[in-house]
């Protein structure tokens, strides 16, 4: 054991801290491991071994001392004899959670295995000790995975976010993360030939899409730089390069409103192919996430994959992103109520809405004051959506019906029966109805279908289903701006089919893109690219998009297509979102090191921060005080500074 110093000498803690009071040498070493803690099993037992790691935890049982040393690999038992080795026995009772300490001794055999772990059939008896640092303030919350008796909440997690990356959970996550890239470029690489290329993190800033990060350039000054929101002009000009299968674990930003599933900064595995058609995309594409989910999960995808078209997705689920693990399809009863007398639905369908229908086997299940505003939980959740309320009938035997007087009354015999034969509807079924305009219904029912798998307990978690969402629409209508906008992005190939049915006119078109979905959540997109300027163009004017807009803005790409572009498309994968599902993880925060909160602010850092102002008039800015506001402002090259 190494020489005992004044502690004050070095800054380590003292007594009266009651954390680290503990006298070290004041000279700094590097020891070597023989082996990884997590690593050692019975074939190992009688060598000599040292390790190097952590204090998971320390106890005292009746004289003999046990210790859990972890490191990246996992836990190793440590037992100290007094009686075979007194000095390393006097020291390990001292030791203390997260330590960092080099354990040497001989490894033997456990009298009690402990089947738990990869190396309980061993334990290291314990012959040196060094403490190579000791922890001197209290730890905001446990580290060892068996002395975590509840979760630490999260903004103490990400303020102490080094020690939370300690944590086991963390830890399997982030190695879980670097296991699934590394499977997606043996695929890529080893067997497809991409090649990777980095294209640009400081490019142009372009319309369409979330905010753009701005970096201004010092050289020139009232000019900015865009950080990228993706690759994708790049990798379609890596197409016209000739570079033919381009792949990039890419780095991405966007300024938008976060949530569980969404970062600031965020990574994607990005693509795009030449001469290769949509099917081939989409047929490659399944090959790549069924082998990371066989190689990083151990989970055997069926390929090929369902596909279900946009049109279809939306009448049946409401949702561009279905989630398949359980039932609660939609039935669309428009016609069969046309014409009837109750006011909601007649007046839903006059003003060119739709009725809509889910049918819940076992109805009883939910009481009829969960259906009724004001209290209703079910019904709160049509409301959140922007629906009128919700409307309900329960199927008795015989095909009888139980519902609110104005609906039995305005219904017919006959619209009722065929209501009821619409929705398959069985005795005992609960059927919640929903009228008005067609997207408010979508987003209404979309809403209870997922509130109601949960409740009712539907949902198979142990089941992976992936399908693809395919044909989408070319367009969708900003209310805001009272204009069309690309419902994926402006790049994006019209279907040759409904271009050359419409005369040209793109409003009504579909798109070649495809979404691969995964239990609900999206977790790639891509489509078919156009290569032609006259066809781009025209997207543009569909857009609203000027001639000289669009040369001042995409010259360069439009350029391009003059050049001989091929035939191309790709897709992206959201890497976090992918690694978060595989981990089971609530929040992609817990699949990436250093994440940003809620509030897009690093509370490890404190990014992002104030800077001096020297660096502001480098950058030809000013911070002014505007009230309440700091404003930062842009000032002449040459000015003062002040604005």
């Amino acid at each position: 054991m190494q020489a005992a110093v004044d502690t004050s000498a070095i800054g380590v803690g003292s007594q009266a801290a009651g954390y680290a009071s503990f006298t070290m040498d004041s000279r700094m070493t590097w020891p070597s491991r023989t082996h990884e803690a997590g690593t050692l099993t019975a074939s190992d037992a009688g060598k000599d071994i040292t390790v190097c790691g952590w204090v998971d935890r320390n106890r005292d049982l009746g004289g003999l001392g046990f210790m859990d040393v972890r490191d990246h690999t996992g836990l190793l038992q440590v037992v100290f004899e007094p009686q075979t080795h007194p000095e390393a026995s006097k020291l390990g009772a001292r030791l203390r959670s997260e330590w960092v300490v080099c354990v040497k001794g001989q490894l033997r055999l456990r009298k009690d295995p402990n089947p738990k772990i990869s190396t309980g059939a061993v334990e290291l008896l314990a012959s040196e000790v060094i403490v190579l640092n000791t922890v001197n303030k209290p730890l905001p919350f446990p580290v060892s995975a068996a002395e975590e008796k509840e979760a630490a909440r999260e903004e103490v997690r990400l303020r102490h976010r080094v020690l939370d990356l300690r944590r086991p959970r963390m830890a399997a996550n982030l190695r879980m993360r670097h296991q699934l890239v590394r499977v997606m470029r043996r695929f890529l690489e080893d067997e497809h030939k991409f090649i990777e290329v980095e294209t640009p993190m400081l490019t142009r800033s372009t319309p369409e899409g979330a905010r753009d990060y701005l970096v201004p350039s010092r050289l020139q000054a009232g000019e900015f730089y865009a950080l990228p929101q993706s690759p994708q002009l790049f990798k379609q000009m890596l197409m016209v390069s000739g570079y033919d299968r381009y792949y990039q674990i890419a780095r991405c930003f966007r300024d938008e409103d976060l949530r569980a599933d969404r970062q600031p900064e965020f990574t994607q595995l990005d693509m795009e192919l030449a001469f290769t058609d949509a099917d081939g995309i989409m047929s490659l594409m399944e090959q790549l996430i069924a082998r990371c989910f066989s190689e990083v999960l151990g989970v055997q995808i069926s390929l090929p994959l369902q596909r279900m078209t946009y049109a279809d997705a939306m009448a049946k689920y409401g949702s561009d992103k279905p989630d398949l693990r359980y039932g609660l399809e939609f039935v669309d009863v428009s016609s069969t109520v046309s014409g009837c007398t109750f006011r909601v639905f007649a007046g839903a369908l006059a003003d060119g809405g739709c009725v809509k229908l889910i049918r819940v086997p076992e109805g009883k299940r939910i009481s009829n004051s969960r259906l009724k505003p004001p209290k209703g939980d079910v019904v709160a959740e049509a409301v959140a959506a922007g629906a009128a309320g919700l409307a309900f009938m329960r199927v008795g035997a015989d095909g009888a019906v139980d519902a609110a007087k104005p609906i039995k009354e305005g219904l017919s015999e006959q619209q009722t029966a065929d209501l009821l034969a619409a929705a398959g509807a069985q005795e005992g079924d609960l059927l919640l109805l929903a009228a008005g305009h067609t997207s408010i219904v979508n987003i209404a029912l979309d809403r209870i279908r997922q509130y109601l798998a949960k409740d009712l307990k539907l949902i198979n978690y142990s089941a992976h289903k992936l399908l693809w969402i395919t044909d989408w629409p070319m367009f969708e209508w900003n209310e805001d701006d009272q204009r069309l906008e690309a419902l994926h992005h402006p790049f994006t190939a019209p279907s040759p089919d409904d271009v050359a049915a419409a005369g040209g006119d793109l409003r009504s078109c579909r798109a070649q893109a495809y979404d691969m979905v995964y239990n609900g959540v999206e977790i790639g997109g891509g489509s078919l690219r156009i290569y032609r300027r006259d066809v781009q163009q025209l997207v543009f004017d569909t857009i609203g998009l000027t001639h000289e807009e669009a040369q001042a803005k995409f010259g360069y790409l439009l350029e391009c297509f003059e050049l001989g572009a091929p035939p191309h498309g790709g897709i992206a994968f959201g890497l976090d979102r992918l690694a978060m599902l595989f981990a089971g993880a609530p929040s992609i925060r817990d699949v990436i090191a250093f994440p940003k909160t809620a509030q897009a602010q690093c509370a490890l850092t404190g990014a992002p921060a104030y800077v001096a102002d020297e660096q502001l008039q480098d950058l030809h800015l000013a911070v002014r005080q505007d009230g309440s506001k700091v404003v930062a402002a842009a000032v002449a090259a040459g000015g003062n500074g002040s604005s």
